[in-house]
């Protein structure tokens, strides 16, 4: 549990387990202790490396306008700081959009790619309802705690709010660790979202990749991760019934072994 300079910025992360690497990148607003679900299962085989992005948690929050070129950038250069030429990527959300650019301007870093409820952007995404994207502009004013609940509402289905109290307070809980996001660093990282397209550059991913996501998912439907599955080459395309946006919460264990399965067909020390 550590920092390390980046860049123009202080990185805040932590490496789990050992074996191969396995760099987990967190989505919109959120800290790497959002992983929690994940980070016991893949540290019993891998190197596991989780970091908050810039503008949350521990990790600097400048107000500059942020790019995802500039958090790849991040990303890229945490793995250079930490000595770890490549790895595999698994990223969800605004995490997967970092991901796809690690695998674009970073392939020799990327040994297998992992793409979790996100969209290439561009004119070919599904954009989420107004009502959604309203409430993900509001997130940004809200005290944490009401972000997280209106995040919580957006991201699972009623059946699973009302049948799983225990699993919510663990996701305020995680989320409550450390300062999420600053109004300034969620606004800069939405910022960033909004103006990614890397749609006609999709064929030219090499890794081996898998898109997975909830067929009901809000904020990004489920037809972004099939355009995604149609555009780079040879990727697998796992959609899950009757989740949402919150899958990697909702379905953990179906989903942390869906994923352990791909990465396991992707090693290299086979």
């Amino acid at each position: 549990m550590s920092k390390v300079t980046v860049g123009d910025i202080n990185m805040y992360y932590e490496i789990h387990g050992e074996g191969e690497p396995l760099l987990l990148i967190m989505g919109l607003g959120g800290v790497s202790a959002m992983w929690w679900l994940q980070v016991p299962a893949f540290s019993k085989e891998y190197q596991v490396i989780v970091f908050d992005n810039r503008g949350v948690g521990q990790t600097d929050k400048p107000d500059i306008p942020y790019s995802v070129r500039m958090m790849t950038n991040d990303a890229a250069g945490l793995l250079e700081a930490l000595g770890i030429p490549a790895a595999h990527v698994y990223g969800v959300s605004l995490g997967g959009l970092i991901a796809q650019g690690l695998a674009l301007s970073y392939p020799d870093k990327v040994i297998s790619l992992v793409l979790g409820a996100t969209s290439g952007g561009g004119h070919h995404a599904v954009a989420p309802s107004p009502e959604v994207s309203q409430q993900l502009l509001d997130m940004a004013n809200l005290p944490p705690e009401e972000a997280i609940r209106l995040f919580a509402q957006i991201c699972f289905s009623p059946t699973f709010l009302e049948s799983n109290p225990g699993r919510i307070a663990e996701l305020l809980e995680k989320g409550m660790e450390t300062p999420a996001s600053s109004p300034v660093g969620y606004r800069r990282q939405w910022e960033a979202s909004m103006r990614f397209n890397v749609y006609d550059q999709l064929p030219e991913i090499k890794a081996p990749t898998l898109v997975i996501t909830g067929i009901e998912d809000q904020l990004l439907p489920a037809d972004n991760s099939r355009v995604l599955a149609s555009k780079i080459p040879n990727a697998e395309l796992v959609l899950l019934d009757g989740l949402g946006h919150g899958y990697l919460w909702e379905a953990d264990e179906k989903s942390n072994q869906i994923v352990l399965d791909f990465l396991k067909r992707h090693r290299r020390s086979r």
